[in-house]
């Protein structure tokens, strides 16, 4: 029972969190809340918190000994893991605006673009040019490098599907707005591992 809880609130988290960023529901609110949308980010991100905090804590609250833990052999690639995790999330940082990400920026000038960039137009450069989508990437490598029980391995499973199907609803609302640059970009950058990447470099040598 106490399973069947967890994957609950998990995937209403994950999917009232997907919802509430999609092109219908915004677009939605925009038309009825007018200027007044340029308070939906920081409030949404302030919904989540609220959400996700109980939802943790209920998770925290049932976990069991681990089955499996990254020991032995197995250390450095964890440690590779943690590493290149944090590393794609601190390079993804300089492109991104955390005010922008927070809600500030919207609030204080009204503006709203589907980028939370400064600039608000694709960037190529660092890590964009790697992956398209950083912070998911590093979620990825993060998430799944921690020693794993039955609550762990749900929560992790939930994500890992959250973290797919939020990429693409983000694609989708990115398509939209930028038309072919985004797709060109498409072209060039992988979305979440750096297949591209990595064959530009292999042909290189």
């Amino acid at each position: 029972m106490k399973f069947l809880i967890l994957i609950a609130l998990w995937a209403t988290f994950c999917f009232l969190h997907s919802a509430m960023i999609t092109p219908v529901f915004t677009n939605f609110l925009k038309e009825k809340i007018g200027l007044n949308y340029r308070f939906y980010r920081l409030v949404y991100n302030i919904f989540s918190i609220l959400f996700l905090v109980p939802v943790v804590i209920y998770s925290y609250s049932i976990m069991e000994k681990p089955f499996f833990t990254w020991y032995g052999y197995l250390l450095p690639v964890r440690y590779l893991m943690l590493i290149g995790g944090l590393w794609i999330f601190y390079a993804g940082s300089r492109h991104y605006s955390m005010r922008t990400f927070l809600g500030i920026n919207q609030v204080q000038e009204g503006v709203n673009h589907g980028l939370i960039n400064n600039s608000g137009m694709i960037e190529k450069g660092g890590i964009m040019g790697v992956v398209r989508h950083p912070f998911y990437s590093g979620s990825f490598l993060l998430i799944w490098a921690g020693h794993l029980d039955t609550t762990r391995l749900i929560i992790n499973s939930i994500l890992s599907i959250y973290l797919v199907v939020g990429t693409l609803l983000e694609e989708q609302k990115l398509l939209s707005e930028f038309g072919d640059v985004y797709r060109d970009y498409q072209k060039e950058v992988s979305m979440l591992f750096p297949w591209k990447w990595i064959k530009r470099i292999v042909k290189s040598f």
